[in-house]
């Protein structure tokens, strides 16, 4: 299932399979991160504000995002490493109960003057169970050229 530069075409897409967004991760991912806002935390508070609810920090999106590119297995022996994160925005909050979701569309396959690795762009998208674009942005990826 690993893909490797060569593999990759512009205008290519990949999708992840969907996730549910839990109490348990929002709880673990405050831990984690010990990132306690309210907005976060505080039932009492979060009813409050404009979205009436508790909402899951940002950053998860992109933590979760990771695991689904992981889940796909196209980079699994392939990818060198996530250059940056460009142009990232949060467009819609992540709350619990969502069931999640990544689009992931090439926008660049670049040979490079490296015989072992090349770069791929990529436009990453979050996607919630009814369409809706919950974070976006791109992210190039250093990759491994096909071996041999």
């Amino acid at each position: 299932m690993t893909m490797y530069l060569e593999d990759f075409e512009v205008g290519q897409r990949f999708s992840s399979s969907g996730r549910t967004v839990t109490e348990a991760d929002l709880t673990f991912f405050n831990m984690l991160s010990g990132d306690w806002n309210p907005i976060h935390a505080d039932a009492v508070f979060a009813a409050q504000t404009r979205f009436g609810e508790r909402i899951v920090a940002g950053a998860f999106g992109i933590a979760l995002l990771t695991g689904f590119m992981h889940q796909m297995g196209i980079f699994d022996r392939s990818a060198v490493g996530m250059l940056s994160l460009d142009d990232w925005q949060f467009r819609l909050p992540i709350t619990v109960g969502c069931t999640l979701s990544l689009h992931m569309t090439i926008t660049q396959v670049h040979q490079g003057s490296s015989a072992r690795t090349g770069r791929l762009g990529r436009h990453l998208q979050l996607v919630d169970e009814k369409g809706r674009v919950i974070q976006e942005g791109n992210s190039p990826l250093l990759i491994l050229r096909r071996p041999g």
